[in-house]
């Protein structure tokens, strides 16, 4: 697609005041300003603490900025403000007068002054839409507890949650600061949620109050549903670690990542490596079981041929794969190169990631760039007062967001699905397509016997990502079918679809096909690759994704080939293809024209990843893994305690992160200030990671001789960032999770009562519980859909009877 400009973007004409620091707040407001708002970012003296961030260490001269910074405050102004200072807050109260949302988070003296708190900003300018990012929400128990990227990571479970790594080493995080980016994408879907919410969409609506938990964010986007599969199956995901097998492997020339999702893939596998022998379909062992038992093999196979031989060899037999993906060699990949993947920052020239999504008509803002500081504080200074206004309209009672959008949903697995649970959620009423021949792919991964009672209606996963929706078992491979799905087209206003490029192109069902049914609709594609380059049509599953994006590059330890995230690159995609669709459907409002947009799952991920190719290409280093140390913080690690966990081991863990010499101080203090804390060369961040290692070892000796819970209270109430990590199907029991509502229970028709998570996000005008309806049993609501299109019950009968559409699953599936 072109990636030309058009006069506006689709958020022309509204503006954001930024009071945020970090990489949460500044990324959601780059999508915001991407999208064509006016973002006016308000700054301490000093600056925003990104300005001097280098992940890497790189000196940044004075009256620099951190290339990173220079590739989130892209196109946002600059005005800088002592809150102490009368006229500079008068300033921002007129800035804020004048603007349609502000995002917020605690850490700048602006957002920390009594008058800039989101209650104080909502009471004082009730049109806003205040969108506030804290790691455990405004309110609750757990409010003002001191938390990091890290830690967060360990009190969602996403540490352990997918079985990740060795079982003879500690566990280890996801690298990347891949929760922050995610809150950020997660808050500019929230803040466009709001402002299309508004009956009318204009002037004189009252604004709303919109608290969105990192926590909760990690818990969407780090675990998959654990706590739905615990209590729906009595076990939980994984009891225990073990590598996923190939996974990321070392090849002769370097390193490929190969994927094994389903059955089918296992068995080409097998072929493609010289052991047919090893396929048993009646095998009692899952895929990961039997693939770990061969994998001394398998490593062997790929050991001995080249990335570029392996990855044919794979695509021929519809194995996902991806090479593995660095700052150093990303731009040079032929995929990205031919899509046009990155672009030069317009300030300082290294290179950064391209628009995480494409669409047509509409266009997004050409990336423009970051503000000096202070750059435009004389303007703000100077402008006349913006009249306050004054909501004359309220929210209407009992009135979701989406409540009107009709969505045809026909996407599987997780990216799509969970991109428009969340439209469904906030009221959407949304068709789920899928057919008793091929149905979605969460129905098969539950490893429900196919024995049970209608096994496919008890996955846990489709359970949780689906309710609200209605289902409709439809053949798309019949012409009959085809006919019904464009006649449910025209009633639509959003088609959704996150197949290969290569299913729609058979169907005919392309973007022209659509707009013949509905001029207006909004056509959302999620290929994984995109729908254009060499990668075009290979198998995407979140794995490939990450190792592609250089998510995966990040993860693990150095001394060994890393570790697949493989859980965010689908919710990323997810959320991001929720912010694209949001513009697309504000472009519409605005001109009454249907729009295109691609949302490629990696496209998502290569925009949260975006650190390793920013940070090479200003400033020649190549980030690499290292365990559980970060960036951020010394020390950060985990440390195993005394208990024994759930499964009879030894092996429970708290996670502790110091970002500060204050902190470090409180360590101390906890500690009860041994000789060796006091020593002066820790005082200093810079000499705490020297010795890193001495550390480590002290604190590994004071956690081994406590439970879990002592070390987090006596290090908590210190006030220093610690956490459990957690079992992820233990998530019910975090008591800030209880108070905030975040688990919902649902009651199932066929599996009972369990419980589900919400959004990440309260919205202060938006009524509950979200979860109104479960999850729909397979064509449970063909006959409605199909009526209400004109259809007679005799013809409906005669579709079923042919097979067009169907409620129990055909004897032969293709997954």
């Amino acid at each position: 697609m072109s990636a030309e400009p058009q006069a506006e973007a689709p958020l022309t004409g509204y503006t954001v005041v930024d009071l945020s620091t970090g990489i949460a707040g500044a990324y959601c407001t780059k999508l915001l300003a991407d999208g064509g708002a006016t973002v006016v970012k308000v700054e301490p003296p000093e600056g925003d603490p990104l300005r001097r961030w280098s992940a890497s260490g790189a000196a940044i001269p004075p009256g620099s900025d951190g290339a990173l910074f220079g590739y989130l405050a892209g196109s946002k102004h600059s005005v800088v403000a002592d809150p102490e200072s009368g006229e500079d807050a008068a300033m921002v109260h007129r800035l804020l007068a004048g603007a349609d949302a502000v995002v917020w988070s605690g850490g700048s003296p602006v957002a920390e002054h009594p008058a800039f708190t989101p209650a104080a900003i909502r009471a004082a300018h009730p049109h806003l839409v205040v969108t506030a990012i804290t790691p455990f929400g405004l309110d609750g128990p757990w409010k003002h507890r001191p938390a990091t990227e890290f830690t967060l990571q360990a009190w969602s479970g996403g540490i352990v949650g997918l079985g990740r790594g060795l079982p003879e080493r500690a566990p280890v995080f996801v690298g990347g600061r891949v929760g922050e980016y995610m809150a950020g994408a997660y808050a500019s879907a929230a803040t466009m949620t709001s402002w299309l919410g508004r009956a009318g969409g204009g002037a004189g609506q009252s604004g709303e109050l919109v608290d969105l938990s990192m926590l909760e964010t990690q818990i969407q986007c780090l675990t998959y549903y654990p706590v739905t599969y615990f209590e729906m199956l009595g076990r939980p995901w994984r009891d225990a670690r073990r590598l996923t097998v190939p996974g990321v492997a070392q090849a002769k020339d370097g390193l490929v990542d190969l994927g094994c999702g389903t059955a089918q893939q296992w068995f080409d596998l097998c072929a493609m490596v010289g052991h047919p022998e090893w396929i048993d379909e009646e095998s009692p062992l899952t895929i990961t079981e039997q693939a770990n038992v061969h994998a001394d093999d398998i490593y062997a196979w790929v050991e001995v041929n080249v990335v570029d031989e392996i990855r044919e060899l794979a695509t021929a037999f519809r194995i996902p794969n991806a090479p593995v993906a660095n700052g150093a060699n990303i731009t040079a990949l032929d995929h990205f190169r031919k899509r046009g993947s990155f672009v030069r920052n317009p300030r300082d020239g290294f290179r950064q990631p391209g628009h995480p999504y494409r669409m047509r008509p509409a266009r997004l803002r050409r990336p423009g760039p970051a503000p000096r500081l202070g750059e435009h504080t004389a303007r703000y200074r100077s402008a006349a007062a913006a009249p306050t206004p004054t909501p004359t309209i309220p929210r209407a009672a009992n009135r979701l967001p989406f409540n009107g959008l009709r969505v045809l949903d026909m996407t599987s697995f997780w990216a799509g699905p969970c991109c428009t649970h969340f439209l469904a959620m906030l009221g959407a009423d949304v068709i789920h397509v899928e057919s008793a021949r091929r149905p979605d792919g969460t129905r098969m991964i539950a490893g429900i016997p196919v024995t049970e009672d209608r096994w496919w209606e008890k996955s846990p996963i489709f359970a949780a990502l689906n309710t609200n929706k209605k289902g409709l078992a439809l053949d798309l491979q019949s012409p009959r079918g085809r006919d019904i799905l464009r006649r449910l087209i025209a009633t639509c206003d959003v088609l959704v679809e996150n197949f290969t490029p290569r299913v729609l192109d058979q169907i005919g069902l392309d973007f022209a096909a659509v707009q013949e049914v509905r001029p207006d609709a909004v056509m959302l594609r999620m290929p994984g690759f995109g729908l254009d380059g060499p990668w075009r049509d290979n198998p995407a599953f979140a794995y490939a994704i990450e190792s592609a994006s250089g998510l995966s590059w990040l993860t693990g330890y150095p001394d060994i080939p890393p570790y697949e995230p493989y859980s965010i690159g689908d919710p990323n995609a997810g959320v991001h293809a929720l912010n694209a669709l949001l513009l697309a459907l504000e472009h519409r409002r605005r001109t009454g024209q249907g729009v295109l947009v691609e949302a490629a799952m990696v496209d998502a991920a290569l925009a949260i990843s975006a650190e390793q190719v920013i940070e090479y290409s200003a400033y020649g280093a190549l980030l690499q893994r290292a365990g559980n140390r970060g960036p951020t913080a010394a020390p950060q690690n985990l440390y195993r305690t005394a208990d024994i966990d759930e499964f009879g081991r030894l092996d429970s863990w708290v996670a502790i992160a110091v970002e500060t010499d204050d902190q470090w101080e409180r360590l101390r203090g906890a500690l009860g200030s041994p000789s060796w804390a006091t020593d002066p060369a820790l005082a200093t961040a810079a000499g705490r990671r020297a010795h890193h290692d001495v550390i480590d070892r002290r604190l590994a000796e004071w956690c081994e001789r406590r439970g879990s819970d002592d070390v987090v209270s006596t290090l908590w109430d210190a006030g220093v960032p610690v956490a459990k990590v957690m079992q992820p199907h233990r998530q019910t029991e975090l008591q800030q999770l209880a108070f905030r509502g975040f688990f919902e229970e649902v009651e199932h028709p066929v599996n009972g009562r369990a419980k589900l998570s919400t959004v990440p996000m309260r919205f202060s005008t938006a009524p509950g519980p979200l979860h109104r309806t479960p999850a729909p049993t397979l064509g449970q609501h063909n006959h409605q859909l199909l009526a209400e299109l004109g259809l007679t019950d005799a013809e409906i009968a005669q579709l079923h009877a042919d097979g067009v559409i169907g409620q129990t699953l055909a004897t032969r599936v293709s997954t």
